[in-house]
């Protein structure tokens, strides 16, 4: 079947590169996404001013025999490249994230440049104690604002991520009963739970059993007192939940598993809304992770770095990992690695310290006033979407909404309209997608979190967005179930992209012409 350069089989039209490949496909020329090609250099190495090494006895049987095969690109074709993928990208600094559970809010420029400072940039794990006093300054400081911001007995900033930061708390969770003679056996967790909870539980050995939610989306506790018994090691739970509701009765929760020897694990990625207004020591947590990447805006970094600090009460500080930074008599500061009981090391060295110097330069800019006027206008922010698209998208729970609101397609799945194709249809109108189809006790959820780094202006374009979506659903659904048309490719296979995934370049490959369909995903 021919293909115009004004239309694919779906009937969408073509943008930007797409063009070129219909442009190609209909004048018969093959298109060929490698533009690698023998004899192309972008680089010129100086003239050798040292003896050239023998690199066979450098590195013995490790040395390669043959030159590695590398893409050959000229320097404009790889500048070109690069600066051509980065203008495809979404980012904070061009938007709104709106991404449920995420908290992606904006990185203040200032914490950069303090990163950046040469004393901290250039400063190396292996230096002696005496010449990393100001590093080891940066860490104790952190660390006492964490917990005071938490209402912790004590901490650790080694783990490197929000999963990572769980790992290490049922880590001390099993090293407290452990030392009480019986690691237990199990460790309940709420079904609006984070995905990573469970497989924290499992990693660290722990059976996980399910802890049903009542009607208004939080903990049952009458089923929490029937599931809690001497074997229950800690319970895992995220407040606000996953829906973005406080858990209400969080200290009967607390004092249920207490009565049984439990404790109470709290998973602090929605710490935007209680930091500055509540603290979780408060309430009868006995230890959590933070994520600063989340709460005090140090960049997610796709993927890394993050920083998920563990805090905890008094009872689990000998089991922290090692080492932890102590205070000499002298007001100095060093590095104790004499600790028996410690579950050991969990990161090297002590965590990302760059993750550090930003976190702290957010928490002392804001000050105590500065960051509880973040949660709360994190809080008004997330209401006002919710006041606004209650009359457009199903509102399963009228729980009050703290920093995050959860909706659902029920109402446009009556059009053939899911969660999926409405945030496709959201890229046509300039945000990233919120988070699609979680939490899973929400069917078809729309989770949508605007922190409170935005303004009215910016959350009133979402807003008038998500309602146009809702209208089109309703006149025109195939226009919503056929999005993105703005994009640069269509419609991914999503399940294809999951599974067989391609993450590195494999080599020239075979120089056949692409079709359209290969091509629009290769663009």
């Amino acid at each position: 079947m021919a293909t115009t350069p004004e239309t694919t089989e779906q009937g969408s039209t073509f943008t930007g590169n797409r063009q070129k490949v219909a442009a190609h496909l209909t004048q018969n020329e093959p298109l060929l996404f490698e533009k690698s090609s023998p004899g192309k250099r972008g680089y010129r190495l100086p003239p050798l001013d040292v003896p050239e090494a023998d690199a066979a006895k450098l590195l013995g049987d490790a040395a390669r025999t043959e030159a590695p095969e590398l893409p050959e690109l000229s320097e404009i074709e790889i500048i070109r490249h690069f600066t051509r993928l980065s203008t495809w990208n979404y980012a904070i600094d061009l938007g709104m994230y709106p991404l449920g559970s995420c908290t992606m809010k904006y990185n203040p420029r200032v914490n950069e440049f303090v990163s950046r400072l040469e004393g901290i940039a250039e400063a190396h794990p292996y230096q002696p104690e005496s010449l990393s006093q100001g590093a080891l300054q940066v860490l104790h400081t952190l660390e006492k604002a964490l917990i005071e911001i938490t209402g912790m007995d004590t901490i650790t900033l080694q783990p490197a991520a929000g999963a990572h930061g769980e790992f290490t708390g049922i880590l001390l969770t099993r090293a407290y009963h452990e030392s009480k003679g019986n690691p237990r056996r199990k460790v309940l967790i709420p079904d609006s739970a984070h995905g990573t909870n469970p497989a924290t539980a499992a990693v660290c050995g722990y059976q996980v059993e399910n802890l049903r939610s009542n009607q208004h989306g939080m903990v049952d506790i009458d089923q929490l007192a029937k599931q809690v018994d001497d074997q229950t090691a800690a319970l895992m739970l995220t407040n606000p939940s996953t829906i973005g509701v406080f858990e209400a009765e969080i200290h009967k929760i607390a004092d249920v598993l207490h009565s049984k020897g439990a404790l109470l694990y709290m998973d602090g990625a929605n710490m935007n809304a209680l930091c500055g207004k509540t603290r979780p020591g408060d309430f009868g947590v006995d230890v959590m992770h933070l994520n600063l990447h989340k709460t005090f805006s140090t960049p997610h970094g796709g993927g890394g770095p993050g920083s998920g600090p563990v805090a905890c009460k008094k009872i689990l500080e000998p089991f922290l990992p090692t080492p932890v930074v102590r205070e000499n008599a002298d007001g100095t500061l060093r590095l104790d690695y004499d600790r028996p009981h410690s579950v050991g090391r969990v990161r090297m060295f002590y965590g990302n310290f760059g993750m550090f110097v930003r976190a702290l330069a957010y928490i002392l800019a804001n000050g105590p006033d500065g960051l509880r006027q973040t949660t709360e206008d994190a809080v008004l922010n997330a209401n006002y979407i919710r006041k606004k698209l209650e009359g457009y998208y199903e509102l399963p729970y009228k729980t009050p909404s703290m920093h995050e609101v959860v909706f659902s397609d029920k109402k446009q799945q009556a059009r053939g309209i899911k969660t999926g194709d409405i945030a496709k249809r959201l890229i046509d109108y300039g945000f990233h997608p919120y988070t699609v189809s979680f939490p899973l006790i929400v069917p078809g959820a729309l989770m949508i979190e605007p922190t409170e780094s935005e303004s009215k202006e910016e959350l009133d374009l979402f807003i008038d967005a998500m309602q146009q979506i809702a209208r089109e659903v309703e006149e025109n659904p195939l226009l919503v179930l056929q999005a993105p048309h703005a994009t640069r490719v269509k419609r991914m296979d999503e399940t294809a992209a999951a599974r067989k995934p391609i993450l590195r370049w494999k080599g020239a490959p075979s120089r056949e012409p692409l079709t359209v369909d290969t091509a629009a995903k290769e663009w």
